[in-house]
Parts: structure tokens; C-alpha cells; sequence
């Protein structure tokens, strides 16, 4: 009777090594097809547990650690088997896009504190950087101090960060997996991520300081910090934006500007469920009266866990690390979502991806992987549109201002029409 069981046990595990061994080289040769093993060196251990989460449950790529350090071998096994928890998380997605659906209304009803699963997985984000100390710095609130004056504000002249092979850039799989953080309600084929092409378009602006060519506004616009005065509109995203167009105007030279009105306060309360539709009404008559406007930035700051600082070092400076933004129109389920045209897609996308380049080449850490959902947000009007999400409410205002220095060098370095790659 004990034997017999024994070789029902051994019967059954040969069966399995079997059907995982099967598994597995079907694998290898789902990598080696799509390009993924390329550039000589190139390591894809663990890849092939995400290829098969992708492709049993495309919500996996929604909690795919891609944009945090090594969290433990309890917490991979915990997002391979169950990778929904993290996605239903997720305050952004409705119960309705679970299931596919996606109204008008919805598309208006973005968060405040969006992407919690995503934050959760960068909780050791920060850990894995310079400045660990800086988030174990404990809950304490470091004190605000003043924003160093614009001339002396931090610029790079020198490449101290990472520069990718062309060959690499050229690849989409490697650039979706080192980039890019994509939502389990959209997708981002390699139709729409044209790696190669992107980085061939032309970002140069010719600066002219008689006329605006760049405009920055804040659709939630009472987004706030960890150490924020209450009713201060310098201690909140508005006032980051502030620091950002004297950048911009005063060291570099552009005519900026800076859009402060509010469009989440609906009768003296917080209500941001329209405000993208007033922010965009808003934004269009600001473009109408001034067509030279070419670049249009939605400057937020994202919402993480209370345990989660995006902390980084810039120039011996704590410095909130950022994030670009890129909204496809278009759903998983339903293709392409025709009340929510984005003629300027593409040009988006050229833009955070060469930005992105830029930012891990002069400032190595200060950059998190670019952000792609489902939406248009207010990315449709101007081809150079941009959503950054600087810092997060547990960073402090000097932190979050001190990381609008490196941004405005890169994006003036992309203006200009300077390469990395």
C-alpha cells in the first residue's frame, strides 16, 4: 500500500517535470524570436517568468518589477502568482475597465494618488540609490530651506550616466523592458513603440524669446508635500511649476508661460472628476491666442505609499526623482478609443524616450521609467505634450524644486537638438 503510493508520487512528479520542461523551452524560443536575447553579455535570467506571465495573464506586466530593485524572493513569488492584487489596487482603474469598458466619464476621473501598485513596487526604489539614507532618514520631515538662485542652478556638462548601444535603442523589446512601465489596461506594441524611428525625429526648437513657445499648467493643481504650509500655493505643485519657468526663462533663455489656474476645486472642495475637461478647454484658448507655443508641459507630482521616498542626489543636492507620462488612447480590450483622439502620439512618445535617454546620461538615477495607461490626458494638442510627475507627496517642496533643475537642462538639451545615443 506505501509503495504503491510512492510510485503514483513518482508517476505524478514525472509528469510535471515534464510539462514544466515543455514550458520552459517554449520559452527560449519565444525569446530568441522576438530579439530579446541580443547585444553580446546580454543576461535574460528571469525573463522567462515574466514572458509567461505576460502571456497567461497580460495584467502581469501591469506589477512586472521593472522599475524597482530586488524586493525579496517572497514578494516575486507573491506578484508572479497573483499579479490582479497589484493591478486592482490601482486607484486609476474602475471596475468597469476591468471588464473592458471604458465611458467618457471615466477618462475625467483620474486620481490624485495614481498608481499605488506601481509606487509599492518602487518602495526599494530608493533603497537601491545613493542616497538610502536619505529614505531611512526616517519619517522625520527635513526642514525647508531656500531654492539656490537660478544662476547657480544645477546643469551637466559632462556624461557621467549611461549610454546605450544603438543597436540596443533599436531593439524594441529591449527598450520596452529597460523603460518602460506599461498599465494592464493598454499595451504598447511594438506598432506604437518605434524605438528607432523616434529617436531619428526632430525635437529641435528655435529659440526665440519674443514670443512664448512653452506652456506649463497644472490640472491638479493642490497636489502637495510632505512638509507644505497649508493654503501656500509656493509649497504645492503650482509652485514648483514657478521655480520651473524661472528656469526656464531666466537661465535658458525661453519665453514661458506659467498657466496657474485651478481645474480640481469645484466650489472651494477638491473634485477632480472633470478636471482634465477644464483643464484642456483651458489650455486650448491659451494655444489659440498664442500659436507659438510648441511645448506644453502638465506638471503633477505622483502618489505613492507613506513608506515610499523617490529620493535621489543631484550635485550633493536631495532631489526628487521624475517621471514622463505617455497616454496612448487606446485599450487593451477595446483597440483604440475614437472619442479620445491623439494625433501627436508618436511625437509624444519621441519625446519622453529621448528625454529619457538624455536624463539617464547626464543624471543617472534621477530619471523613473516612463509611465504609459490607457488615456490622452491633455497630450493631444501640441506634438512636444509632456505629463511629469515630479517627486510625491512624501517628498519635501525643496526636494521636488530642486528636481526641476535637472529637468529643465534636459529638456533644453533636447531642444536643442543634442543626441546621447
Amino acid at each position: 500500500m506505501h509503495s504503491g503510493g510512492i510510485g503514483h508520487d513518482m508517476k505524478k512528479y514525472g509528469r510535471y517535470r515534464f510539462w514544466v520542461f515543455i514550458v520552459i523551452t517554449l520559452v527560449i524560443i519565444y525569446a530568441v524570436c522576438n530579439g530579446v536575447i541580443s547585444d553580446s553579455g546580454t543576461v535574460f535570467a528571469g525573463y522567462s517568468v515574466r514572458v509567461m506571465g505576460m502571456e497567461v495573464m497580460p495584467l502581469y506586466g501591469y506589477v512586472s518589477s521593472m522599475d524597482s530593485e530586488d524586493t525579496g524572493a517572497a514578494s516575486k513569488i507573491a506578484d508572479n502568482i497573483n499579479p490582479i492584487n497589484g493591478y486592482a489596487r490601482d486607484r486609476y482603474i474602475k471596475k468597469s475597465e476591468l471588464s473592458g469598458q471604458l465611458t467618457e466619464q471615466e477618462t475625467e476621473s483620474r486620481n490624485t494618488d495614481f498608481s499605488q501598485s506601481l509606487a509599492t513596487q518602487e518602495s526599494s526604489e530608493s533603497a537601491a540609490d545613493m542616497t538610502t539614507a536619505a529614505s531611512v532618514e526616517a519619517a522625520a520631515v527635513p526642514e525647508k530651506t531656500s531654492v539656490s538662485d537660478i544662476a547657480a542652478a544645477a546643469s551637466a556638462n559632462v556624461i557621467t550616466g549611461t549610454l546605450y548601444p544603438k543597436t540596443s535603442l533599436s531593439n524594441y523589446n529591449y527598450v520596452l523592458s529597460n523603460f518602460y512601465t506599461v498599465t494592464g489596461i493598454t499595451e504598447l506594441g511594438s506598432d506604437k513603440l518605434r524605438p528607432a524611428e523616434f529617436l531619428q525625429k526632430d525635437m529641435k526648437m528655435s529659440q526665440d524669446s519674443s514670443k512664448p513657445q512653452i506652456l506649463i499648467f497644472h490640472t491638479h493643481s493642490q497636489e502637495a508635500f510632505a512638509d507644505s504650509a497649508e493654503g501656500d500655493e509656493a509649497d504645492t505643485i503650482v509652485g514648483v511649476g514657478d521655480y520651473l519657468t524661472r528656469l526656464l526663462s531666466e537661465k535658458y533663455g525661453y519665453n514661458v508661460i506659467h498657466d496657474k489656474s485651478v481645474y480640481d476645486l469645484v466650489n472651494g472642495k477638491l473634485d477632480r472628476s472633470k478636471a482634465y475637461t477644464y483643464a484642456e478647454q483651458s489650455v486650448a484658448s491659451i494655444l489659440e491666442k498664442n500659436p507659438s507655443i510648441e511645448v506644453v508641459i502638465d506638471l503633477h507630482r505622483d502618489g505613492v505609499p507613506d513608506t515610499t521616498r523617490l529620493v535621489t542626489e543631484v550635485n550633493g543636492k536631495k532631489t526628487a526623482k521624475i517621471m514622463f507620462f505617455n497616454g496612448l488612447s487606446y485599450s487593451r480590450v477595446n483597440g483604440d478609443i475614437s472619442y479620445l483622439p491623439n494625433p501627436y502620439r508618436d511625437d509624444n512618445l519621441a519625446l519622453s524616450l529621448q528625454m529619457q535617454l538624455m536624463g539617464n546620461a547626464y543624471y543617472p538615477g534621477y530619471l523613473r521609467r516612463i509611465y504609459v495607461n490607457a488615456y490622452r490626458y491633455c497630450l493631444h494638442m501640441r506634438g512636444k505634450s509632456m505629463l511629469i510627475e515630479a517627486g510625491a507627496q512624501t517628498n519635501t517642496v525643496e526636494e521636488v524644486k530642486n528636481a526641476m533643475e535637472p529637468l529643465a537642462d534636459i529638456l533644453d538639451k533636447t531642444l536643442c537638438g543634442e543626441k546621447c545615443w
